[in-house]
């Protein structure tokens, strides 16, 4: 079978992968990715082997191997040492903005009848009682009030 997407690197390329593998200072995911780039790179520089040798040697499956090649040719290679950005979060926020402020007035007010402050157990109870939330936990409401960005 003919390799669809070739993989020639050029010197300037090569510096960072080799770096990134000779320091063994990253992610694992990476120095993999760039031990792959370098084995399969086709260039006067590169160890010119095949996917399966590769996949063999590194213990990947050949199938990995020809997608990081089509991800090196149509995007580049910040994107195979990269990973892939997240475009929606998995979960909707419960808290919006709005409802953020008003957990926060909340939690800012004066404490329950019989209490010297206010729990996240007693935070999550309140909101969901007043109606700004149909559901929520003391985890959702500890990230919603600790979030520092």
């Amino acid at each position: 079978m003919e390799k669809k997407y070739i993989v020639r690197l050029e010197s300037e390329e090569r510096e960072p992968l080799e770096r990134l593998v000779g320091t063994g200072k990253a992610a694992a995911y990476k120095i993999r990715h760039a031990n792959i780039l370098l084995a399969v790179d086709e260039s006067k520089l590169g160890a010119k082997l095949t996917d399966k040798q590769v996949a063999r040697t590194l213990g990947v499956v050949v199938r990995s191997i020809e997608h990081l090649r089509r991800k090196l040719v149509e995007e580049g290679l910040d994107a195979c040492l990269e990973r892939k950005k997240q475009v929606r979060p998995s979960v909707e926020r419960m808290f919006d903005g709005e409802r953020e402020a008003r957990l926060i007035a909340v939690a800012c007010g004066p404490a329950p009848e019989g209490r010297a402050r206010w729990t996240l157990e007693l935070l999550a109870d309140r909101v969901v009682r007043l109606k700004i939330v149909d559901q929520c936990s003391t985890e959702t409401v500890r990230r919603t009030l600790q979030k520092t960005s």
